[in-house]
């Protein structure tokens, strides 16, 4: 790779790619760091890493959150699997959520490393939640501000979840460890860029704190069509060795899954976080 280290943007509201910069590389971090606070979902081109590589990356940003409920590589239990194969038909994460919302102190980072493609598709698109927040009418800002809401692993890796298809392909695991519910603030001032954010998500937000269940999930699905808007968004085409790691805390993904017939493979490893605060 050359000394030079660029960083394109990808859209107006999110996302960069970052080309000329190594992982491996300490110098690198702060540029990386920057683009990570500013841009909240970066790929980082065209990377040679191994294994501990990845987890070295990893540990610069904080502690590894050990996932309970994906299949893990071998000799590596903090490196998740994300897998599907030529012949199966659902992938992980083919709707919009934020990861590990249900813990009571939200993962930070989740950062995935590309290591077999198909020859076609397989994108992720990511969704601003500061850009959905700034974009809310001032009225509907201060009804949000105070509110809260509860999220949940239970109903996506639990019991009740078995007969789902990736508990079937048997890419999940641990259902009886499924027991994970937190109430967040629906609107959180971020811990690294001090900025608004929205903070409910599709997958795992259950219900808002105090509302009638019929009121509760009223304002929730204004908000989810309204996170979806593709003002807000980017999306990410991969190519083998990128490393694409986004901000949990700002951002919604969700995985494409255009590519029936060939198989996609990828290492994810998820970096703790610390308690949102409004």
């Amino acid at each position: 790779m050359s000394d030079k280290i660029i960083v394109n943007r990808l859209a107006g509201s999110i996302g960069a790619e970052i080309i000329g910069a190594d992982v491996k590389n300490e110098h690198h971090w702060p540029i990386i760091r920057k683009a990570f606070i500013d841009f909240s979902v970066i790929s980082i081109r065209e990377q040679n890493i191994t294994p501990d590589d990845h987890l070295t990356f990893a540990k610069r940003w904080g502690e590894i959150n050990v996932n309970r409920f994906f299949n893990s590589l071998e000799s590596y239990p903090n490196i998740a699997i994300v897998l599907k194969e030529a012949d199966q038909t659902a992938a992980i994460g083919e709707d919009w959520h934020t990861d590990h919302s249900y813990d009571t102190k939200p993962a930070m980072c989740s950062i995935l490393h590309a290591i077999d493609l198909p020859p076609y598709g397989g994108d992720t698109c990511f969704s601003s939640q500061y850009a959905a927040y700034d974009a809310l009418s001032n009225k509907m800002k201060k009804m949000l501000d105070g509110q809260y809401a509860w999220h949940s692993s239970r109903h996506a890796f639990g019991e009740t979840a078995k007969s789902d298809a990736q508990h079937k392909t048997g890419n999940f695991k641990n259902a009886n460890k499924a027991t994970q519910d937190a109430l967040h603030p629906v609107v959180i001032t971020h811990p690294l860029s001090g900025k608004k954010a929205l903070y409910v998500n599709p997958d795992f937000t259950t219900h808002l704190e105090g509302f009638k269940p019929s009121e509760s999930k009223a304002i929730l699905s204004f908000l989810y069509s309204h996170c979806q808007n593709a003002d807000f968004q980017c999306r990410i085409k991969w190519k083998k060795g990128d490393v694409t790691m986004w901000d949990n805390r700002a951002t919604w993904h969700k995985a494409i899954n255009d590519y029936q017939g060939y198989r996609r493979y990828m290492h994810r490893i998820t970096v703790e976080g610390c308690t949102v605060n409004p």
